[in-house]
């Protein structure tokens, strides 16, 4: 277990280290920089800037060094001294930025992804038992809309209905009176209360699709001989179904998780947006537009620390849940 652990911990360094450089050099790629940006916006006011002030602000940012020498500085600098640089549009530090932000982010993601869970197990289950039922085409078609509708439309419906019916406005995570506030037990509910909305928003596609693949697999899992066998032997049918065949069908959605997870955390800047969260996704999208070179390179590379932990958890739980995967990891120790 240990060696498997640290095999994986390992991996997850390299493909982390390996998205950095990838990232950082597609940021810089294109044609100019926030200087440029500093240079054409001060010229549509009629400001016109020097050569020589130019060169002074590409040197006051870094940015009048090769890009090489930039990510070798910017790298160093977090790991020797914990340092990601100052955000250029901001003027603060990047660390400071993503503080606000990550904690949310993986809050919401950790919710929706719980939300998804106890959503869609139970009706895949009940699917796959009840076949063919009236509850099994309602989950059908539940599932197919939920795949169909895009989530900013499905955010704005229940931003309406919220507002129009309930007169609530609850835009954003936070009351405008909580925004800046310290943590407190009330600021904590006040988030409770916003959480719901983007929750749903970002889950139900999610939801759709594990319902469809716990159905198939469940599906798939009750037409087995040992199915027959329990049944043969006696096995009132609850325990049986939750016994094996259950067990066996969770395998292919655990392994999953991570996908899924990534797809929750990449899928909420459109929602973010529209809902106006104060998540990293607004704040990725306005990085990049804005060519805030440290800020948007470190987000990213954050996001994919979050995307390999949670491949790295998907792994766990499906070595939990399958005594197959335990005994070729404790093989592998040996050898």
């Amino acid at each position: 277990m240990l060696r498997f652990l640290v095999r994986r911990l390992s991996l997850m360094m390299i493909t982390v280290f390996v998205i950095t450089v990838v990232s950082f050099f597609i940021i810089i790629l294109p044609p100019g920089d926030f200087v440029d940006r500093i240079v054409l916006e001060a010229n549509q006011y009629g400001e016109v800037f020097e050569e020589h002030e130019i060169a002074d602000l590409r040197r006051m940012y870094g940015l009048d060094q090769s890009a090489l020498e930039q990510y070798l500085i910017w790298m160093g600098n977090i790991l020797f001294r914990g340092d990601f640089g100052y955000s250029f549009g901001w003027d603060v530090p990047v660390s400071e930025l993503i503080s606000q932000r990550l904690g949310l982010t993986t809050t919401l993601s950790v919710v929706t992804l719980m939300f998804i869970w106890i959503v869609a197990i139970p009706i895949g289950i009940y699917s796959a038992v009840r076949k063919y039922s009236l509850g099994d085409y309602a989950a059908t078609f539940v599932g197919f809309v939920g795949l169909a509708v895009p989530n900013f439309l499905l955010a704005l419906v229940l931003l309406y209905i919220s507002f129009r019916y309930f007169g609530q406005s609850v835009g954003g995570l936070f009351s405008p009176e909580y925004i800046n506030a310290p943590w407190s037990f009330d600021k904590f509910l006040d988030l409770l209360s916003h959480l719901w909305i983007p929750t749903i928003v970002l889950g139900t596609a999610g939801t759709a699709e594990v319902i469809r693949k716990i159905r198939a697999n469940l599906l798939d899992e009750l037409h087995r001989p040992y199915v027959l066998t329990a049944r043969a032997k006696g096995l009132t049918e609850l325990n049986l179904v939750i016994k094996y065949p259950v067990r066996h069908s969770l395998n292919p959605f655990v392994s999953d998780l991570n996908d899924l997870f990534v797809k929750i955390i990449s899928g909420e800047t459109i929602v973010a947006v529209v809902l106006g969260l104060q998540t990293t996704g607004p704040l990725l999208l306005q990085a990049l537009k804005e060519e805030d070179l440290y800020l948007a390179s470190s987000l990213i590379m954050f996001l994919s620390f979050l995307a390999v932990l949670g491949t790295l958890f998907s792994d766990l739980c499906l070595m939990l849940l399958d005594p197959r995967i335990r005994r070729q990891a404790r093989e592998g120790e040996m050898m």
